[in-house]
């Protein structure tokens, strides 16, 4: 059996067993917000990313009667760790299985391919066993085998998301159609090493600025404003440059004032960022081929975040 949270691609050929589950997760494109947020008395590390189809991953589980998952290739231990965990969280409905993992989604780049890996599993092994958890059950999983996740289990939702702690702060709804011109902001795309980053210490008026931030992205996601959203984004990517800085952001925030775009979006723990565009604006393609032309930068591509 299969389910996707996003369109279908060829599972793998070396599982062709009608007991096998097959899940496909899309990957994103950095953050929209990013930041600490207050939530029930007390303030939590919080996130808002950006859909991005471009790239996905694919996960096929097939049960077996071997104790544990063994994951092919091997060193994506976090996608089966994942899937020990879901079955534990099951009640081991088989004793473990066979994990195959397909993946176009760059490494250390900010496209979510650590979070894409294991949530891919955790639906691999639901999708085998018949069995169904809710967006935040999943989430949980998740940042129990990768300490940090983003929130590709939402799909296309708008979703203030406890990346350390896999639960949903605040769901702001679905995420209006944007396109986004996209590109590496590091010397030839050689990425960030993000398990070696640390946690953003933000200083206390940072923390006060994320306020009304989250309350601006809220009514931009109810009113399907994405001039709004843009400017949010540009907010918390302003935000982010004392703490993971990006090149030559005082050149990109002309060129997209140039074009038209309506914000700038930057992945806080990665090295791929966005110029922000209202889908809907006829005028969009034009401002896209401006905007790509006059961006000093060695790598772009395009997207919608629908598909």
């Amino acid at each position: 059996m299969t389910e996707d949270l996003a369109v279908a691609a060829p599972a793998p050929a070396t599982v062709t067993d009608p007991r096998a589950g097959s899940f496909r997760v899309d990957a994103h494109h950095g953050e929209i917000l990013q930041g600490v947020f207050a939530d029930g008395g007390r303030l939590r590390r919080g996130l808002v990313t950006l859909p991005c189809p471009l790239y996905s991953t694919r996960a096929t589980f097939l049960p077996t009667e071997d104790s544990g998952t063994t994951v092919r290739p091997a060193w994506r231990s976090k996608a089966r760790r994942a899937a020990d965990l879901t079955l534990a969280r099951l009640g081991h409905p088989v004793p473990g299985g066979l994990l195959d993992i397909t993946s176009d989604i760059p490494l250390c780049r900010g496209f979510g391919s650590s979070t894409a890996d294991v949530t891919s599993a955790i639906g691999a092994v639901l999708a085998a066993t018949g069995r169904r958890l809710s967006p935040a059950e999943v989430g949980a999983l998740a940042v129990e085998a990768e300490t940090a996740s983003d929130s590709l289990m939402y799909g296309g939702r708008a979703v203030v998301f406890a990346h350390r702690e896999g639960e949903p702060i605040e769901d702001l709804g679905e995420l209006m159609p944007l396109a986004v011109l996209g590109f590496g902001t590091s010397p030839g795309g050689r990425g960030v090493d993000t398990l070696e980053l640390t946690p953003a210490r933000y200083t206390s008026w940072e923390i006060e600025a994320f306020r009304p931030l989250r309350g601006l992205l809220r009514r931009a996601v109810a009113d399907g404003d994405a001039g709004l959203l843009g400017r949010v984004a540009t907010a918390s990517t302003l935000l982010n440059q004392r703490h993971l800085p990006v090149p030559g952001l005082d050149d990109i925030l002309a060129v997209a004032r140039a074009a038209g775009a309506t914000g700038v979006q930057v992945a806080h723990s990665g090295d791929v960022a966005g110029l922000i565009f209202d889908a809907a604006d006829a005028e969009t393609p034009a401002r896209l081929e401006f905007a790509a032309a006059r961006l000093d930068v060695t790598e772009t591509w395009q997207f919608a975040t629908e598909r």
